[in-house]
């Protein structure tokens, strides 16, 4: 979702403040603010999940021996928390609407996204969004900002509390132990980004709020602007941290672009040095998972038309 963010609606902001007209018109002033707030809603409901799997890894009688999450298991919770995001986010379709106004400084006519409902809504769905609007701003705090970091320190101080109270601790591997506390950081450093990027769109939130009748629209449009560029940080941060703290996906990352420069070539060294990174992505890999492999897969005969 991170990609669509910046793929799409990046390239959007930036032609509206350049040329000072919507690209797509009006469908763009729906969709931008529907994709940045469904992203909001996949970020913060991810990191709640991974607070709950953090919580049932450290609850767990026998942590070190969890079977491995099946794939279905990992795409339905993926789907839910997608579909969920997308669902919240509707209103956010009905809400804003094209508008033009005359500049006072070029007299040429500038096309920008209002927050009004349209009138040709029908009166309950009307009220409905109207009634978002209204409590809109304490949604966003809430739901969006509040919900995840509480989630994510709560579960965080259980798990060290548990982890802590646990006799039993000391009998777990030493590379399992090192594999939680590794998914620990990284679960607390996605939650550091993402609330210091999303501060100061809650407080602007607040200040428009309360401050909105005294203050111009110029500066209304730049604090606009300056949530949409951390939100756009937040976006490019985030992949990047995964990639870098999470070892075994930064290495089928790189595994992946290294195979579609070089391509795919059947001679012998570049099979065993495919076969290695294999090996060595697998032995890594259970660093996703509460269940350490104890021995290394064995390795694939090579030189098979295969």
């Amino acid at each position: 979702w991170d990609f669509l963010i910046l793929f799409f609606c990046l390239p959007v902001v930036i032609f509206n403040e350049i040329t000072k007209k919507r690209l797509l018109g009006d469908m763009s002033c729906r969709i931008v603010p529907f994709m940045e707030v469904s992203s909001l809603g996949v970020t913060t409901f991810s990191l709640c999940a991974l607070g709950i799997d953090r919580f049932h890894a450290a609850t767990s009688p026998q942590a070190s021996t969890r079977p491995i999450e099946q794939c279905q298991s990992i795409i339905a919770k993926l789907a839910v928390i997608w579909v969920g995001s997308m669902t919240l986010s509707v209103p956010e379709i009905l809400l804003w609407q094209l508008a033009q106004d005359t500049s006072p400084v070029s007299g040429g006519v500038t096309e920008y996204c209002t927050m009004k409902p349209s009138s040709n809504l029908p009166e309950s769905i009307y009220s409905l969004v109207l009634t978002y609007q209204n409590a809109r701003m304490w949604w966003y705090f809430g739901c969006y900002f509040c919900l995840p970091i509480l989630f994510t320190v709560s579960c965080q101080l259980v798990t060290r509390r548990i982890r802590g109270t646990d006799k039993k601790s000391e009998c777990r591997g030493t590379k399992h132990s090192q594999c939680e506390g590794h998914l620990n950081c990284t679960i607390i450093a996605l939650t550091i980004i993402y609330g210091l990027c999303t501060t100061p769109e809650n407080v602007c939130n607040i200040v428009v709020a309360y401050m909105s009748p005294d203050m111009s629209k110029q500066t209304l449009d730049l604090l606009n602007l300056i949530n949409q560029f951390f939100l756009f940080f937040k976006c490019s941060v985030t992949p990047v941290l995964l990639l870098c703290l999470c070892r075994p996906l930064g290495q089928a990352f790189m595994d992946c672009c290294c195979c579609c420069c070089e391509g795919c070539g059947p001679d012998t060294t570049s099979s065993e040095s495919s076969a290695d990174s294999k090996l060595k992505t697998e032995m890594s890999s259970s660093i996703f998972f509460d269940k350490p492999r104890e021995t290394p897969p064995p390795l694939l005969a090579l030189g098979t038309p295969c």
